[in-house]
């Protein structure tokens, strides 16, 4: 690194100590991605800063290929979660600004610089105007920051668990199935059911019903890998293990025998169900599903697939 780029990355350190970071920011990671954010870079100055939207694999890049630091792959999650995560709360950076819709599994995901945020760097920094200038914005920052996460919870799906509870899942298609589940596939198949545990694409443990299951003699380890929706139907004493696939596969065998080793001291029984958002979505996956579970489409609600047959041969009334 030339004493250009050094000169650059120190400023772009002091600017982080200045709108007041917490130390885990204050580094060389943090202080770059501002630089890719703003596409900052000899013998361009603040006031060239620019607001390309931008991934965290395009920040990676411009670290390497215009900084000289060749950060390895297995640390975009520290970019993303110990440095954007921090940046978007701070109201610094905003998410998707092209699609607020986008899904939080989408390889499209990415960030921008905030306006005004951008207006004092460009504007002010090592400007007479600075000192004062940045205290108004950190005196709005707090409200620039909530103003923000408001814009994401728009686009959040609601589901209703029981009756005055209700918890919010981040958009795309996987949640929306994941509500389908809870709203449709439910109250016709286990009415009067008790959701025990939902997971979300951005937060796998949103609603984790810890003292049901504990009462059915499940003690989940936080580390298994957990069906998308747990439903107990006390009616019939069963335990629905339910996987929601849009992108990931069904309960195959392998699948239901990690489900039947988490859920071995349920003293319901265990029903496996894998739920597709339409039938041509279950094509791709149709050589895969296990013998002895059930698969739901939520575009035919009405109706269950019975992947054993033995069972239920004979004629219908």
């Amino acid at each position: 690194m030339n004493k250009k780029q050094q000169k650059l990355l120190n400023e772009s350190l002091a600017i982080l100590q200045a709108l007041d970071f917490p130390n885990a920011q204050q580094n060389e990671r943090s202080a770059l991605t501002l630089l890719a954010l703003l596409n900052l870079m000899p013998p361009k100055t603040w006031k060239d800063a620019e607001t390309p939207i931008i991934g965290i694999r395009a920040i990676l890049d411009f670290c390497r290929s215009i900084y000289g630091k060749p950060y390895a792959e297995n640390t975009r999650e520290s970019f993303r979660r110990q440095t954007m995560h921090q940046f978007v709360a701070a109201g610094l950076v905003v998410e998707n600004p092209d699609n607020p819709k986008r899904p939080i599994n989408s390889p499209k995901w990415c960030y921008q610089i905030e306006p005004d945020a951008l207006r004092l760097l460009r504007d002010h920094f090592k400007a007479k105007t600075w000192k004062s200038e940045l205290a108004g914005y950190l005196s709005g920052r707090a409200g620039l920051a909530s103003k923000y996460a408001m814009v994401r919870e728009m686009h959040l799906v609601p589901v209703t668990i029981t009756e005055g509870t209700s918890i919010q899942l981040s958009a795309g298609k996987h949640n929306q199935l994941i509500k389908d589940i809870i709203e449709k596939f439910a109250p016709r198949f286990a009415p009067g059911g008790i959701v025990m545990y939902v997971g979300d694409t951005s937060q796998k443990w949103v609603y984790f019903d810890e003292t049901g299951l504990a009462a059915l003699g499940v003690k989940i380890n936080m580390h298994g890998k957990m069906p998308d929706v747990v439903i107990h139907y006390p009616t019939k004493n069963w335990i629905l293990l339910i996987e929601a696939v849009t992108s990931h596969g069904p309960v195959n065998p392998k699948r239901r025998e990690e489900l039947a080793q988490l859920f071995t001291a349920s003293t319901a029984g265990a029903v496996y169900v894998t739920a597709f958002p339409t039938r041509a979505d279950m094509t791709r996956y149709l050589t895969d599903i296990s013998w002895e579970t059930e698969v739901w489409i939520a575009e035919a609600p009405t109706h269950l697939i019975h992947f054993n047959g033995e069972r239920f041969l004979g004629p219908y009334e």
